[in-house]
């Protein structure tokens, strides 16, 4: 897989309380250039406010964020979202009632004009199969295909670094491989690193270079997939005997 090497995104003791509950606590992790790297647990493991917390929209009770070399921790959404990290969200972002072409556009407003947003829709569509339903409307397309415009939507902002939460629920064994193939072509042709929260604990084994496994709010495990799979800690408490749903 690709080639990963310089930190784009570290996470330093890394704290979220809501009220009584800690919701993430002490979480240190580093998101390397080029790679592909999954977090992953069982529900109720912190997995979104760590999203939430490394794109701006949650503030941290403690612990430091670094994205690109630069403190940002407690930065804006707006901020973290100029300086090259954009994220989806577990249920979609996307417009339905616009076209797949405009809602590709929405996605361009931040950096481009002009005939250069027009270039950037045509390549973010071929990229993910979308250039034959670009005047359709999004919300009448398949669910596989709404899924891959939310995608399409943060890709066209051309981030460095692009995190997809939940992006293949509800997705047949079929449409799962497509995608994790649009995962892989993101990577290595447009140069993006990708954070990848994802229930499918199959599909993060085959796609990722390395994956954090989160419990309760606290990292229980860090490493390439097979090392993962083979923790005794994560699957007692995650994976269990059989980890290919």
């Amino acid at each position: 897989m690709g080639g990963a090497t310089s930190s784009l995104l570290r996470t330093s003791g890394l704290t979220k309380r809501f009220g009584g509950l800690t919701a993430v606590s002490d979480l240190s992790f580093d998101l390397r250039s080029g790679e592909i790297l999954g977090l992953i647990g069982p529900n109720g493991a912190g997995k979104s406010t760590v999203f939430n917390l490394i794109s701006g929209f949650t503030k941290p009770t403690a612990g430091r964020l670094e994205l690109f070399g630069r403190d940002c921790t407690g930065s804006s959404a707006l901020t973290i979202s100029r300086m090259g990290l954009v994220r989806t969200f577990q249920h979609g972002s996307y417009m339905k009632a616009m076209t797949v072409r405009d809602n590709i556009l929405i996605g361009t407003l931040q950096r481009l004009r002009g005939p250069a947003r027009r270039k950037c829709v045509a390549e973010t569509a071929e990229m993910l199969g979308l250039t034959s339903c670009l005047d359709r409307i999004a919300g009448s397309q398949p669910h596989g295909i709404q899924r891959l415009v939310s995608i399409a939507i943060a890709l066209a902002a051309r981030p460095r670094v692009l995190c997809l939460d939940e992006p293949l629920t509800g997705l047949n064994q079929t449409e799962v491989g497509g995608v994790l193939g649009v995962f892989q072509r993101i990577r290595n042709e447009f140069g993006t690193t990708i954070l990848l929260v994802e229930h499918n604990t199959k599909a993060v084994m085959a796609v990722c270079d390395r994956i954090v496994v989160l419990h309760h709010g606290q990292q229980l495990a860090e490493g390439p997939p097979l090392e993962i799979t083979s923790n005794a800690d994560v699957i007692a408490a995650y994976l269990g005997p059989r980890h290919d749903r």
